[in-house]
């Protein structure tokens, strides 16, 4: 078949690199190539990334940058550490731009829906939060975010991550290390506290920014995300909603998601019933996340909620990259 793949991000390079050897697959990114970059934090998992890599014939610790081993969480007077078990920071674009490699792609450009049609057997729409060509949601739910990259000169502020979580998790602040002396610092808030809170952070600690950006992230889980597909149009990744609440992170989703698109590829309803079912306990995190948010939280109200989040976590440490504590979880439900 000929597939255009449009938003180059980390889900469309890795389907760009599933498909090329079986299909016709052109790729069309709206950025220019010199500004083609990733916006996100560039924060993952060794295992499951190590998998990925590998269906693209590439071996992810060629882009390793930082191998965490602990995790400082600040909750308001409460400090402690999490053990990291394969969080790491990775050259995300480096990675997205080789998984994309020998592909066609058209950069600086953002087609119309009609010439698309006219061309291509199937358009997967893989345009994160932009969601371009499948139609709009009724129960969409973002957060805005915002970020630096800074430069140390004289030490870095912290040797590893770092999370500082809002009251009624409303968001949290995060610090990213980025090798010897980069990290990317930022911030999502749902109360838009988050500029200020990572120009507090810059001010306290220094450093010199040397890339700003900011976008919002989609929360909204697959079941609000519907239709995952209209005419010749299929999503996959954030577009359908493939980030997870809790932690706002999206890159193991998006390419899970894909994996579930490549197995399903020309079958949109087995699709669509496939990435439901995948993402199933999504919903239930970002009920619980909600009623954070909104100061809604009742420990017996909600307590069937935050058990389920906690099983469905120990379960998939690997998967997350750290060790899960029911005595971690308790504190963030009290906090």
């Amino acid at each position: 078949m000929k597939i255009a793949v449009v938003g180059v991000g980390v889900a469309g390079a890795y389907l760009l690199a599933r498909l090329k050897n079986q299909h016709e697959v052109v790729g069309f990114e709206r950025t220019t190539e010199e500004n083609h970059d990733s916006i996100c934090a560039w924060g993952t998992t060794k295992g499951p990334m190590d998998e990925f890599a590998k269906k693209c014939s590439l071996d992810f610790s060629d882009y390793l940058i930082h191998d965490g081993k602990k995790m400082y969480i600040s909750m308001n007077s409460d400090q402690f550490t999490i053990k990291l078990m394969g969080l790491c920071t990775y050259n995300k674009i480096g990675l997205i731009k080789d998984m994309a490699k020998g592909c066609k792609i058209h950069y600086g450009k953002a087609p119309k829906i009609e010439d698309l049609e006219s061309e291509f057997d199937i358009i997967i729409d893989s345009t994160g939060f932009h969601r371009s060509y499948l139609p709009r949601l009724s129960r969409d739910f973002h957060l805005p975010t915002y970020q630096y990259k800074v430069q140390y000169e004289n030490g870095v502020p912290f040797d590893d991550f770092y999370l500082k979580p809002f009251s009624s998790m409303s968001g949290y602040f995060w610090y990213f290390p980025l090798g010897k002396n980069l990290a990317h610092i930022g911030a999502g808030d749902k109360n838009r506290n988050h500029i200020v809170e990572t120009d507090a952070f810059l001010k306290k600690y220094g450093g010199k920014v040397i890339k700003t950006v900011g976008r919002p992230i989609r929360l909204a889980t697959p079941d609000m995300c519907e239709p995952f597909y209209h005419g010749k149009v299929v999503g996959v990744g954030e577009s359908i909603g493939t980030v997870y609440p809790l932690l706002g992170e999206g890159i193991i989703p998006s390419m899970t998601c894909a994996d579930i698109f490549v197995e399903n590829i020309g079958n949109n309803e087995r699709y669509r019933q496939k990435v439901l079912e995948k993402f199933a306990i999504y919903s239930r995190v970002l009920s619980f996340v909600r009623s954070k948010m909104d100061s809604k939280f009742g420990m017996l109200k909600n307590f069937a909620d935050l058990i389920s989040i906690y099983r469905y976590m120990k379960k998939n440490e690997w998967r997350f990259g750290m060790e899960i504590r029911m005595a971690d979880m308790m504190k963030v439900a009290k906090a």
